[in-house]
């Protein structure tokens, strides 16, 4: 329900009936972005024997379109002024096409030439990405804008985290139960269609249910005069908090990505044993961190706690890479506690960055610094699924389509290593690079104290102003 906001100076406070419909949608975005992320490769690679190279292409060109319709949305929505507000009008009505979308990238002709599963596999991950984009980034803009405080912002965060893990372990548990195994590639594919489907349809029915409960602040779509296109971009792009953040969560984005494409190829072809497991051991820790991440963030600011649990992740992520197959789970389980804290304080980091830029510009620009920060990131994406196919065309994987779709289990040597590189040490080595740079973050000690006292000293100038209007 709408927050209620005092004009006394203090932060706007978020109820609880807010939080849990906030992290309804992360529920159901969660469930199909975790699905896209850990099925895509495997599907077109392993299960449809489209060649490395074409998946590589199809990669370079969804990057392209991530770098242009980012931005292009953050400052629409930014522009927007409609009785609903400028986020909850593209969060309802995009849900139907974002549930059309991802269904149809599961329906590549199976016998079809190279190049027809090439040209499906692209334009369904264009159509479904702008979905996705588009849903994400006003998703994501509303929790900075509903409280100023860090303290509710976190709650939030929290409850929004814990939710999307639950999607992410569903939307990896689903398609696990669903997905060709040995022997029945053929026979599978309907079953596995007809889930995604079914995920897809209550993914939009949990989204629609959010924009119907969730309320916005008005005085940020009423009382503001949004900047013009290319001095909101200058802005945003002259704001030094801003790029140490987006280089770090460049990094962070790419770490979960390519871990979360990899983790299959672990199972079936590293430990051996059900994906079950290992999400067990991923996601129960991370689970338990979640609400631990509360007591990290009272004794350190935002940026050391964002550190803190950098350096868990990155230490966990490249020990799997040398340790015994029989320890790749607890390195898992020490990846799972590091990434809770991640999961968590990222978007506070972004949080304050608007705050800092609202105090420069006069306006509340969450739009188009979701949408720049997506501009910069979501490559990573494409670079993690480039990389996984590339490197392990170069380490001799044998794909089950090459090999009568059956599962080939005595995979070389260079093979294995090449999947611990894809899942340990690659996404390692960049949480660790993360957290250095962390160091040149700003906002910090008093700094960031200033900032948040002049940010509800002009908030409770607008809500004044709301009054007037509506008076």
């Amino acid at each position: 329900m709408q927050t209620e906001y005092t004009q006394s100076l203090q932060p706007a406070p978020v109820k609880a009936s807010t939080r849990v419909y906030y992290g309804l949608a992360t529920l159901g975005m969660a469930t199909v972005s975790g699905i896209y992320s850990a099925l895509l490769t495997i599907f077109y690679q392993d299960y449809l024997g489209l060649p490395a190279r074409w998946i590589g292409i199809a990669f370079g060109i969804y990057a392209v379109w991530n770098s242009i319709n980012d931005p292009i949305f953050g400052q629409i929505t930014d522009k927007t002024r409609s009785k609903l507000g400028r986020r909850i009008p593209y969060l309802r009505y995009t849900a139907p096409f974002f549930a059309l979308t991802f269904s149809l990238i599961w329906f590549a002709p199976q016998h079809a030439p190279d190049f027809t599963k090439f040209a499906w596999m692209l334009i369904t991950m264009l159509l479904y990405d702008t979905c996705y984009t588009i849903m994400g980034l006003v998703h994501g803009a509303l929790l900075p804008e509903l409280t100023e405080s860090d303290v509710e912002r976190g709650k939030l965060s929290i409850v929004s985290s814990l939710f999307g893990l639950l999607g992410t372990l569903v939307g990896f548990i689903i398609p696990d139960f669903f997905r060709p195994k040995a022997g029945s590639l053929n026979t599978s594919l309907f079953a596995l269609q007809m889930s995604m489907i079914a995920v897809a349809v209550l993914a939009a029915f949990l989204i629609i249910l959010t924009t119907l409960k969730v309320k916005e602040r008005k005085e940020f779509s009423q009382v503001d005069e949004p900047l013009p296109w290319w001095q909101a971009i200058k802005s945003t792009f002259a704001n030094k908090s801003f790029i140490i953040f987006v280089v770090a969560n460049f990094m962070c984005t790419f770490m979960f990505s390519i871990c979360m494409g990899a983790i299959f190829y672990v199972a079936d072809y590293v430990t051996q044993q059900p994906t079950i497991y290992l999400l067990a051991a991923l996601f129960i820790p991370l689970a338990i961190g979640v609400p631990l991440v509360q007591f990290v963030l009272k004794r350190f600011e935002a940026v050391r706690t964002m550190q803190i649990y950098l350096l868990i992740t990155g230490v966990g992520l490249i020990a799997i890479g040398f340790v015994p197959v029989n320890l790749i789970m607890v390195c898992i389980m020490v990846v799972g506690f590091g990434y809770s804290g991640v999961q968590v304080v990222t978007y506070l980091l972004l949080g304050q960055v608007i705050d800092e830029d609202e105090l420069h510009t006069g306006v509340r620009r969450e739009g188009s610094y979701f949408g720049a920060n997506a501009l910069v990131t979501k490559p990573a994406q494409s670079l993690a699924a480039t990389l996984t196919a590339s490197i392990l065309a170069a380490a001799n994987f044998v794909t089950r389509e090459s090999n009568g779709g059956q599962i080939f289990l005595n995979q070389p040597e260079t093979a294995l290593f090449g999947i611990r590189a894809i899942i340990g040490i690659i996404p390692g080595a960049a949480m660790l690079i993360a957290a250095l740079i962390l160091f040149l973050f700003p906002l910090k000690g008093r700094h960031l104290a200033e900032v948040k006292e002049k940010m509800l000293r002009m908030h409770a100038e607008k809500h004044a102003k709301l009054l007037e209007q509506e008076g």
